[in-house]
């Protein structure tokens, strides 16, 4: 194999989705057959990435991208992992081997069609077709379950709609809102350009200057009702305009960082699948993080109503999928039909994404 298709599939690879376009990741080249994937996750200033599962979740699906680019070029993409301590920088050596007559995977088609679409989508039903494909695609270590009726479909937007006030409102979600977007793009190397938000042109030109300051922030919550505009064009309509809310959960709890690249992995078939079979898909991964802290007993914010309100949706997120407090969940989104986004983040060049031989 020449190093001209191991560029290839990276290219390729660094499509895989990382929470807000982190690309929580770096390559380094070992030789045409081999290349090490320096993870790292943003715990340390991020609220939502979760003692770095997140993370952890976007690492495997970049390992799973990967191992579906290199069925295109007749190579097995296998991995082994290394990490210390609370894995903050685990390092994953993929390993490539030419197999004669190696089927191209079904999803390679799907590696750069997969987008985010944050806009309300079309209320048609899945096809059987389409529900079968999305509840096997996950694999056997997993649950897949879709909510599609319309009541089904109100609850759950009604759920996201109370869990996007603790997300505008949480002082430590401050500093991720104000970074994340690249105002005035249609596109973004690193960011969510302000096309893709999902509001519209006034809604997005009043969020620039509110989210300026906490205390403008602050102010536009308390006094003006500054939640209900981007609660209602980001959670609420999306949520009941959509055809199902699917919910991966897996079978057994994640307690190994392998559990959670597994189930990273596991979350890009689902996606790829999904645009396989012509649908748009949005995580909405909110009411799940919340419910971590919720459930592991920890504070995510000075405000103590702000946890009490984490409780209270944990709570409710369970009954309405049926669930108990120590049941783990994984991945949470809507699907559904619409015409391409015209905006979308897109990803650092691969020359970007290398590492320095002098990084740390």
């Amino acid at each position: 194999m020449s190093s001209e298709t191991l560029a290839q599939i990276l290219d390729l690879a660094r499509w895989a989705p990382s929470g807000d376009n982190t690309q929580p990741w770096r390559f380094e080249i070992v030789n045409d057959l081999q290349v090490r994937v320096h993870g790292y996750d943003t715990r340390d200033h991020v609220l939502y990435d979760f003692d770095g599962h997140p993370s952890h979740i976007a690492h495997g699906a970049l390992l799973e991208t990967l191992r579906i680019a290199a069925t295109g070029f007749g190579l097995l993409a296998t991995w082994t992992v290394a990490s210390e301590g609370d894995h903050r920088a685990p390092v994953y050596t993929v390993q490539l081997t030419p197999v004669a007559g190696l089927a191209r995977d079904p999803l390679f088609d799907s590696i750069q069609n997969r987008i985010v679409q944050r806009r309300p989508m079309q209320t048609v039903p899945l096809t059987v077709a389409q529900r079968i494909a999305l509840i096997s695609a996950a694999g056997g270590d997993y649950e897949v379950q879709l909510f599609e009726t319309t009541k089904e479909r109100w609850q759950m937007a009604s759920l996201l709609w109370r869990s996007a006030k603790i997300r505008l409102i949480c002082p430590e979600a401050y500093p991720v809102h104000k970074s994340v977007i690249e105002w005035g793009a249609r596109f973004s190397k690193d960011r969510i350009p302000e096309e893709a938000v999902g509001v519209d042109p006034v809604t997005a030109r009043l969020m620039k200057w509110v989210m300026q300051s906490w205390s403008r922030v602050d102010f536009f919550n308390r006094y003006l009702m500054g939640t209900i505009a981007p609660r209602l064009q980001l959670d609420l309509l999306p949520g009941l305009r959509c055809a199902a809310h699917v919910l991966v959960l897996p079978l057994q709890a994640p307690t190994k960082l392998e559990d959670w690249v597994r189930l990273g992995m596991a979350v890009q078939r689902l996606w790829l699948t999904a645009t396989q079979q012509g649908l748009h898909l949005q995580p909405q991964m909110t009411p799940v993080i919340f419910r971590w802290y919720a459930r592991a007993g920890r504070r995510f914010s000075s405000d103590a109503s702000l946890v009490d309100a984490s409780l209270a949706v944990a709570s409710d997120f369970e009954r309405l999928v049926g669930s108990q407090p120590a049941d783990p969940f994984g991945f949470f989104a809507r699907v559904g039909t619409c015409r391409m986004p015209v905006s979308r983040s897109i990803r650092r060049d691969v020359v970007e994404l290398m590492k320095e031989r002098n990084d740390s």
